[in-house]
């Protein structure tokens, strides 16, 4: 469910500058949509598997969810900044057919940097809340728990 929660951050961040850039949602948009949503869900992934990981070993899930944050924050900064910084030729395209690819370029770099930024802070929140909300039926592993 946490991966799920961050996805809307990347679509909102993408649909706000395609109205900043005053450019329609149409199906260059769509398809630019589809692959900032499987970024999105990834990076949230990394996150979140690494937090249930940790959680179901025995740590505490604050701990959990902020080493796994912390710890994966890197790699996911590198993975976002190489989509966004590869996508600045679509950005700035000109030439024939430069309006398709301005579109495709605008919704994935908006999308993705809002993801990036806002999701980072969001994913561990919404890991915790929902483990706790629902973890009564997942306790992690413990030590020597003999009878």
């Amino acid at each position: 469910m946490s991966v799920l929660l961050g996805t809307p951050v990347a679509v909102a961040g993408a649909l706000v500058t395609l109205y900043l850039r005053k450019i329609t949602n149409d199906v260059y948009a769509q398809i630019g949509l589809v692959m900032l949503i499987g970024l999105a869900a990834k990076n949230a992934i990394l996150i979140v598997e690494f937090a249930k990981v940790r959680y179901q070993g025995g740590m505490p899930l604050v701990e959990s969810a902020l080493e796994a944050a912390r710890l994966r924050l890197r790699p996911i900064l590198m993975t976002s900044f190489a989509f966004i910084l590869g996508c600045v030729p679509l950005w700035m395209a000109t030439g024939a057919g430069a309006i398709s690819r301005r579109v495709v370029g605008s919704c994935v770099i908006g999308g993705m940097a809002a993801a990036t930024g806002i999701a980072i802070l969001v994913i561990p929140v919404t890991f915790y809340l929902m483990e706790r909300l629902g973890g009564e039926r997942h306790k992690p592993a413990r030590e020597g728990g003999g009878q």
